[in-house]
């Protein structure tokens, strides 16, 4: 992004907890007024809120809005422009990861998990557009390694991230010069909660981290500090996915 004054005001999809959450807490360490999105998570958020804004009174706010309805958006993408004056960055952390095996497939888990993972990044991209064309921002799309290698019974998921891969490079062709579209693909940083627990038992996860070159996991952090290279610091990077895998994306 262009160097300023003022502080870069980023909005985060998926901001509560998890990978989102550490991705706040390092843009806000970076200097960042934040606009921290949630669905259902609102304890979380006003709480993550309340401990930024200890820190630095009055750079973080929070915004409830599902992902899966569009017409919710516009509003979420001018939440950061009517708080700070301004919308640098939107990072689209906020995900829906479940199995789907083939023959279980129906419209709500199409509309949950598309709607989150691709429809709303898609549509949130379109509506802070023209706030980041005005200020040469960017954006950042959390994508998964499993968008160019399928994870069984998880096809859906995966077409959804091969979705949002796509857009990435899409947007980065459609809003160049003025905003530079990159992802993060992470790889096993952070194992799965609700629906997919039961799929990652101990021995799953043992079978992942020995595909993995460096025979560990990794961190949210990891994933954290590459959104901040990428927003702050890759001026004449565009149109790229990182993996943050371990190297398992070299071994899969």
């Amino acid at each position: 992004m262009n160097a300023t004054s003022e502080a870069p005001a980023v909005l985060i999809t998926g901001a509560a907890r998890r990978v989102g959450a550490e991705i706040a807490r390092t843009l806000h360490a970076a200097g960042a007024r934040l606009v921290l999105h949630y669905r259902t998570s609102a304890v979380e958020a006003e709480s993550l809120a309340a401990e930024l804004n200890a820190s630095r009174p009055g750079s973080v706010v929070s915004a409830a809005a599902d992902l899966c309805d569009s017409a919710r958006l516009p509003w979420l993408a001018s939440v950061a422009v009517e708080e700070f004056g301004r919308l640098d960055a939107l990072v689209n952390s906020a995900s829906a990861f479940y199995a789907t095996p083939m023959g279980s497939i129906d419209a709500a888990a199409w509309d949950d998990l598309i709607g989150s993972n691709l429809k709303g990044p898609l549509f949130l991209c379109q509506a802070a557009a023209p706030h980041l064309k005005a200020v040469h921002g960017a954006i950042v799309n959390i994508t998964d390694i499993h968008a160019e290698r399928p994870m069984q019974n998880y096809s859906l998921y995966c077409i959804a991230k091969a979705g949002l891969l796509g857009l990435t490079r899409a947007l980065a062709v459609e809003l160049a010069p003025q905003v530079r579209v990159n992802a993060v693909a992470p790889g096993p940083v952070q194992w799965p909660e609700g629906k997919a627990a039961a799929d990652f038992n101990a021995a799953a996860r043992r079978a992942i981290v020995a595909r993995t070159l460096l025979q560990r996991e990794g961190s949210p952090a990891d994933i954290a500090r590459t959104v901040r290279f990428l927003l702050f610091e890759a001026g004449y990077i565009t149109g790229q996915t990182i993996n943050v895998d371990g190297g398992r994306s070299a071994y899969l």
